[in-house]
């Protein structure tokens, strides 16, 4: 009798270790698992990424060179040459002029061009594919198209200007007009992503509170600015933010089309660094200027995180 009452009385704290045992097993492989999976992407994180991010960052503080010469530490020498550089400057104002220049009608015109075709057009497919496919080209494939387009004496822009009795434009030789050209050549190469993020944004909101609007009265324009643009206010802030980055890196079409002329007046900040370190052979000295832009971009994403922010509060 004593031998079954003690038996039974530690068979249920028996049971219930065991079970605890078996849980903690069970999310230890569970753990290993995940582990597991993840390890090959934290491998080549690391190696390609943090790993080159620190030793851009080391490289930032010497007079690494090509060559090899002048490697030592140079402390924040890099850093006050950059600072201190007119072309540095020069190069960083037609950054921020074409991200002025071409985030607005980027966001405008993909609003625009999304309400168009949500109210249903005719073809509404066709519509979508003529904006979105030629975001889908090659940066090479876009630039040689435009090369032609702006031809000042064969391209069709300037033949079409002749038709209206206009005189030829130097489109991408022209310091006043090259940086204008580059953004049309961005608009219809890009526009297309920020076209379809705003459409579907829009077939997302429920079509009962335009029912209820127009019972209310409200008009098409009243319905515009009191349900489409606050609803479609989460996209636009991810759209802008995207975009503002986007268009800060600015390197392929600039290269490309203008190699940053004429005259420097297109010469963007990437391309400062590149020819800084591949052409001048100054290792030391692009990573320095890198690591400022670098935190110019850590500063704008702050920004418009806490705009953001600030806005979703209120």
């Amino acid at each position: 009798m004593s031998t079954a009452t003690d038996t039974g009385t530690d068979t249920p704290a028996a049971t219930g270790q065991v079970a605890a045992e078996g849980k903690e097993k069970a999310r230890r492989g569970e753990n290993l698992t995940g582990w597991a999976f993840a390890a090959p992407f934290a491998v080549l994180f690391v190696l390609f990424l943090i790993v080159p991010a620190l030793y851009g960052l080391y490289l930032s503080f010497t007079g690494e060179t090509l060559t090899g010469s002048g490697s030592g530490l140079l402390g924040f020498a890099n850093y006050g040459d950059a600072l201190r550089d007119p072309d540095m400057w020069k190069s960083l104002g037609n950054t921020i002029w074409f991200t002025v220049l071409s985030t607005v009608p980027l966001v405008v015109l993909s609003l625009a061009f999304a309400i168009l075709v949500n109210l249903g057009l005719p073809g509404r497919w066709l519509w979508r594919l003529s904006f979105f496919l030629p975001y889908l080209l090659a940066s090479t494939v876009v630039v040689m198209f435009w090369s032609w387009m702006y031809n000042p004496k064969i391209g069709l822009i300037n033949g079409v200007l002749a038709d209206f009795g206009i005189g030829p434009v130097a489109w991408l030789q022209d310091p006043k007009v090259a940086m204008i050209s580059v953004v049309i050549t961005t608009l219809w190469w890009t526009i297309g992503f920020n076209f379809l993020l705003y459409l579907a944004a829009l077939q997302n909101i429920p079509e009962q509170q335009f029912e209820a609007a127009a019972i209310d009265g409200a008009g098409k324009w009243r319905q515009l600015f009191s349900i489409v643009i606050p609803q479609l206010a989460p996209t636009t802030a991810l759209i802008l933010t995207l975009q503002v980055l986007a268009s800060l890196k600015v390197f392929d079409q600039i290269y490309m089309l203008t190699n940053g002329g004429p005259a420097g007046s297109t010469r963007s900040i990437v391309q400062y660094i590149y020819e800084s370190g591949f052409t001048g052979y100054r290792f030391g000295f692009s990573s320095a200027v890198s690591y400022l832009f670098f935190a110019i971009i850590v500063l704008v994403s702050l920004a418009q995180f806490k705009l953001i922010n600030r806005r979703s509060a209120a």
